[in-house]
């Protein structure tokens, strides 16, 4: 199974970047836990052989705020502890991920191994060409709040509000995804940097905090639609709030969000509106 994969290392030299299946963590994941870690732990130790075989030692690995667990201070900063207290198997695959990735470098002074901490990734490309595309109901809040105010469902279960965050529902760190890219660009530039060998892990978020009724408020701004909620009780796995601090990411890459909260929204309404179903829009 590996041949093709290492015959097109060897033959290329590129340098791949990794995202698991399970790119983002949801409740979904509760419902399939060893699923999440056959695909997340599985598909990166398989990668690092194959790299490793082919003589390549270059990786940007996407990895997860969720490896903070339920957060012991904010903004969180990547010397915050990790692995202590994870709160659902998601965040548990990535930091066993992380793991080995840095025993790994700390064994052979070959490898240059970078690990982006996302925190929560939003939006879609501004052309309105590509973005969300959940299969089945989204277990992520934008995309849902998207789908109902396009008309495709009727209503956003927003999962408790009795929280200790100033309006009662979940508090999160919002990325546009072409931030996120951007970054991604940046960390490779890390990996090929004469100056660097080892592991770096860096979070990506924009340091601000936004509640689940936010987001809504902001999302009707945008699209100029209503989106109705209930509340309904709190999902399993999920913290009050977490907020990044990406200050290492701007000292050592260079790298900073500059997109807020209203340009998430309308770029995520642009893709929505043009495909209310998605890439079987398309077809």
């Amino acid at each position: 199974m590996l041949s093709p994969s290492l015959e097109c290392l060897r033959s290329t030299g590129w340098t791949p970047w990794f995202t698991s299946p399970h790119s983002r963590p949801s409740g979904s994941l509760w419902r399939s836990p060893s699923s999440t870690t056959r695909a997340t732990c599985r598909g990166t130790l398989t990668l690092l052989q194959v790299m490793r075989e082919a003589g390549v030692h270059r990786l940007v690995y996407s990895s997860s705020a969720t490896v903070y667990g339920a957060p012991q201070y904010l903004p969180a900063d990547e010397q915050h502890p990790t692995g202590a207290g994870l709160t659902n198997p998601y965040g548990k695959t990535k930091y066993f991920c992380e793991q080995v990735m840095q025993d790994l470098a700390a064994s052979d002074k070959e490898w240059r191994l970078v690990s982006l901490r996302y925190f929560n990734p939003v939006g879609a490309h501004p052309s309105g060409r590509i973005g969300e595309d959940p299969l089945g109901p989204p277990n992520n809040l934008m995309p849902f709040v998207a789908q109902v105010a396009v008309g495709k469902r009727e209503e956003l279960s927003v999962f408790g509000d009795d929280y200790n965050t100033p309006d009662g529902t979940g508090v999160r760190d919002y990325v546009h995804v072409v931030d996120l890219a951007e970054g991604h660009v940046m960390a490779l530039d890390k990996a090929f940097s004469k100056s660097f060998r080892g592991y770096a892990s860096y979070n990506l978020g924009t340091g601000r905090g936004v509640s689940v009724l936010e987001m809504i408020e902001a999302f009707c701004r945008a699209s100029g639609k209503p989106v109705p909620y209930r509340v309904v009780g709190r999902r399993a796995g999920d913290v009050a709030s977490v907020v990044a601090s990406c200050s290492l990411a701007e000292e050592q890459l260079g790298w900073r969000a500059r997109r807020d909260l209203q340009e998430m929204c309308e770029d995520a309404w642009r893709w929505q509106k043009l495909h209310p179903n998605g890439f079987r829009s398309c077809q």
